[in-house]
């Protein structure tokens, strides 16, 4: 130890500056790869807390995206941190490096803030969970199934199988049609002289065997809930009632095999369905010219 500590000392200044600068970078780096391991581990701690939490499987690539977006985040940042104490150690000022890239970053922000609109949105879309894969919303003028949710884009594929590709900087307005529970809307026109109370009784009785029902039993909570008359139409009374669908994207498909089951239970009971472009228009008499 006082051999290495009377070397040390028979350095010149030059060599002792060089030393002193070298561990010091040392140091930084060791420090910047420690912080990037405590961060990979917060970050996996996060992970599996999250994945003990979620109740669907679907919730997975929300965490997995998230996790992506927080361990570039932190990497990007601890990188600038470090370059930038090296570089003050070997003696390059970070000043002029800064505002030149303050200018740079300011002229790529121009060109491409759409583009950094739309990770923001993104990022947003992801952490608030207001979209997952496999739901169907409608988003920016489109509505369909979601396929993909990336920080860039949201991809949907519609009825007729048309896939559109949606950046998130164009989303406004979310309407998830699929979360939670969702209500099948039913309505139908019945003859101006049908009694209306009959209508909707059957129209309960109806909604009360598809949920007795072994094959649409599971698919419908609650017994249909009964609205009442919902407006007079040219040639129709038009009823409505609804009925609560779990899980919600099964809400088309009870609604099809409700109106069905209804069709065949209004002839059954002497209903009568008017056909809608059998409407009467009465011309008012004109008076006698006479």
């Amino acid at each position: 130890m006082s051999s290495l500590l009377a070397y040390f000392h028979a350095l010149d200044a030059d060599a002792k500056a060089v030393a002193l600068h070298a561990g010091r970078i040392a140091l930084i780096l060791v420090i910047a790869w420690l912080l990037e391991a405590l961060a990979a581990r917060l970050l996996r701690l996060f992970r599996m807390y999250m994945e003990r939490r979620i109740v669907a499987p679907d919730e997975l690539p929300r965490i997995e995206t998230l996790g992506r977006v927080f361990r570039y985040a932190a990497a990007v940042l601890i990188v600038l941190v470090a370059g930038s104490l090296v570089l003050g150690e070997v003696g390059i000022s970070v000043a002029p490096i800064l505002a030149t890239a303050g200018v740079a970053g300011v002229a790529i922000g121009f060109g491409a803030q759409s583009l950094v609109k739309d990770y923001f949105t993104g990022f947003f879309l992801l952490l608030e969970d207001q979209v997952r894969q496999g739901d169907v919303v409608e988003v920016a003028g489109k509505s369909g199934l979601v396929e993909e949710v990336t920080l860039r884009y949201i991809r949907l594929r519609d009825f007729e199988g048309h896939v559109h590709f949606i950046p998130n900087g164009q989303i406004t307005v979310v309407t998830n049609n699929t979360r939670g529970f969702a209500h099948a809307v039913i309505e139908i026109g019945i003859d101006y002289d049908a009694d209306v109370d009959q209508a909707l009784a059957v129209m309960k009785e109806v909604g009360q065997q598809m949920r007795a029902d072994a094959i649409w039993g599971g698919k419908i909570a609650a017994d249909p809930e009964i609205i009442g008359v919902e407006r007079f139409a040219d040639s129709a009374v038009i009823v409505r009632c609804r009925v609560q669908v779990v899980p919600p994207i099964e809400q088309w498909n009870v609604r099809r095999e409700f109106l069905k089951r209804l069709k065949s239970a209004y002839a059954e009971r002497g209903i009568g369905i008017p056909f809608p472009h059998l409407t009467i228009h009465r011309k008012a008499a004109k008076p006698d010219a006479s």
